[in-house]
């Protein structure tokens, strides 16, 4: 199983970077050449989903991009440190935290549109997007 982590800054302007990284690293892992912008896609809204919550919430942590080659998938898990709390009731400011609640869920839904196996995980220190693909074997050459 080969790993590779990827830690950067919440600055927009990184996750550009973070979407090149998992092309690259699927395209070597064997996704399909076809499914290659959807992934491209889907990491590029995860990281910028994660990087919106660490520069609302304050956080200076790194945002952590996990892509993992397995036997038959490959995967990708975007971490983020920003609390997932449910707002309970309205406070003051309710309207910007459901403005901002109504953009994470629009992240959350091309995500899913692009991605057939997704999980999401929130806590109250962190969460994290985890989207996998299958992998096809190389070409065997004729002995």
């Amino acid at each position: 199983m080969a790993t590779v982590e990827l830690l950067f800054s919440a600055l927009p302007e990184h996750v550009r970077t973070a979407r090149l990284v998992a092309a690259a690293v699927a395209r070597r892992a064997g996704v399909e050449e076809a499914v290659l912008d959807e992934v491209r896609l889907a990491v590029g809204e995860a990281c910028t989903r994660a990087v919106g919550l660490h520069q609302s919430n304050g956080i200076s942590a790194p945002v952590r991009v996990l892509l993992t080659e397995e036997e038959k998938q490959f995967s990708i898990e975007v971490g983020d440190e920003a609390p997932h709390v449910g707002l309970g009731g309205r406070a003051p400011g309710a309207d910007e935290a459901d403005a901002e609640a109504e953009e994470d869920e629009m992240g959350l839904a091309v995500i899913s549109g692009l991605v057939d196996d997704v999980e999401v995980t929130a806590r109250e220190n962190g969460g994290q997007i985890r989207m996998s693909w299958p992998t096809v074997p190389p070409a065997t050459l004729p002995a």
